[in-house]
């Protein structure tokens, strides 16, 4: 047995069958720790069994993504209009839908690992940890007037804080990195890949996502991808 390890996960997105893929691939172990960048539901097929996953077991952890944030604020009725993915995922939730919502409702903005921290979207550069916004935890990518644009200075370029940042939200294949971030998101709800990093190591883990659940609003590849 080896010293336990802590595992960090991209977005999932209900994309449960790849989650189990990775979880045999990365060999995870009674001691170590898997931890998710945020939206564990909407757009892929199984939801629920995320859900219940993560909240089985005690080596699941996660972050609230923003599509978890969107469904737990309709679920207290702080939001009333989702988009079509978040209504349809909703629905398929309805039974079971105080436990979800409980559950959703204990997931921290951010989890500070001491050399790392994993948050969903985004950290703005020179605001200290617990001052950041829910907004930009959960939706940042670009440092201009509108957080959610893709078009700007993404704002792991800049940042330079003092913990690693390890971030979902914004899929890219190879993941998204700065010189302080780093991206887990590689679009596996979109048919690409679900992919993992060892804190403890360095290692990155990949697997093949079944099949694309959802075209993309963006662009996954990148340029010389």
């Amino acid at each position: 047995m080896g010293a336990s390890r802590t595992v960090v996960v991209g977005d999932i997105h209900g994309c449960y069958d790849e989650l189990l893929a990775l979880v045999e691939l990365v060999g995870l172990r009674g001691g170590d720790r898997l931890v998710c960048v945020g939206d564990l539901v909407v757009k892929g097929e199984k939801s629920r069994e995320v859900l219940e996953l993560f909240m089985r077991d005690a080596r699941f952890s996660s972050v609230l993504g923003n599509h978890d944030r969107a469904l737990l604020r309709a679920w207290k009725g702080e939001r009333a209009e989702l988009k079509p993915a978040q209504e349809k995922c909703r629905t398929q939730l309805e039974e079971g839908r105080e436990r979800y919502a409980a559950f959703l409702d204990s997931l921290p903005l951010f989890i500070d690992l001491g050399s790392h921290v994993v948050v969903h979207a985004g950290l703005r550069p020179g605001v200290a940890l617990a001052e950041q916004s829910a907004e930009d935890l959960t939706e940042l990518r670009t440092l201009g007037p509108d957080r959610t644009s893709r078009v700007g200075t993404p704002w792991y370029e800049v940042y330079e804080g003092e913990r690693v940042a390890l971030f979902g939200h914004w899929p890219m294949t190879p993941p998204r990195s700065g010189p302080r971030a780093l991206g887990l998101d590689t679009g596996c709800v979109y048919g690409y890949s679900l992919t993992a990093y060892a804190v403890e190591t360095g290692e990155f883990f990949s697997v093949p996502a079944r099949r694309a659940y959802e075209a993309p609003r963006g662009r996954v590849e990148n340029e010389n991808g």
